[in-house]
């Protein structure tokens, strides 16, 4: 008989994804993909790591493998144009109730290369008129890319904001097809 080892909940994997938008920090527990930080270079990175500790209540550990290997293999596919849509375990503990909500409705109803108003996601959610909780949701998601608030925007055509930075909301919209590739 084959014995499988349980994910030992002390230490959490990451490891560090160099990408067109600059370095991904993605963490992993033993329930999937945790968290993925922007530009996790220098301060962002040891910030974040810290900030994971603590909230997951676990080690880091350093690993490109285990945990993250299909994360890091689906999100490199993403990034080359060949993944439209992700299959990965996600570990939702770090957002809870109406940003959970909102999150895991924006990942299931919200495809590559389309997008949805603050305003709209709200009346999704069944909370007409909350577009600017929708919009902390967005602040708060700890699995940008993944769980796609990009692919959020302003009822007008506006970007609107992003954690990320809106240059790279822009780059992460024109590889989905929804705004033209930059000239240069």
């Amino acid at each position: 008989m084959i014995s499988q080892e349980s994910p030992d909940p002390t230490v959490f994997e990451w490891s560090v994804l160099h990408t067109d938008i600059g370095p991904l920090l993605l963490a992993a527990t033993g329930t999937g993909l945790a968290s993925v930080v922007f530009h996790a270079r220098g301060r962002v990175h040891e910030e974040a790591l810290g900030r994971l500790a603590r909230r997951l209540a676990a080690d880091p550990v350093e690993r490109a493998s285990g945990r993250l290997a299909e994360p890091i293999r689906q999100l490199r596919s993403y990034f080359a144009g060949e993944l439209r849509s992700f299959g990965l375990a996600l570990d939702w503990s770090l957002s809870t109730g109406f940003n959970r909500q909102v999150l895991q409705r924006l990942a299931a109803d919200v495809p590559y290369g389309a997008v949805v108003g603050y305003g709209d996601l709200a009346t999704r959610v069944g909370e007409p008129g909350a577009a600017q909780a929708v919009g902390a949701a967005m602040g708060s998601n700890p699995l940008p890319v993944v769980v796609p608030c990009h692919r959020v925007v302003e009822t007008d055509g506006g970007l609107g904001g992003f954690g990320g930075g809106l240059e790279t909301k822009r780059k992460l919209l024109a590889l989905e097809g929804v705004l033209p590739q930059p000239l240069f």
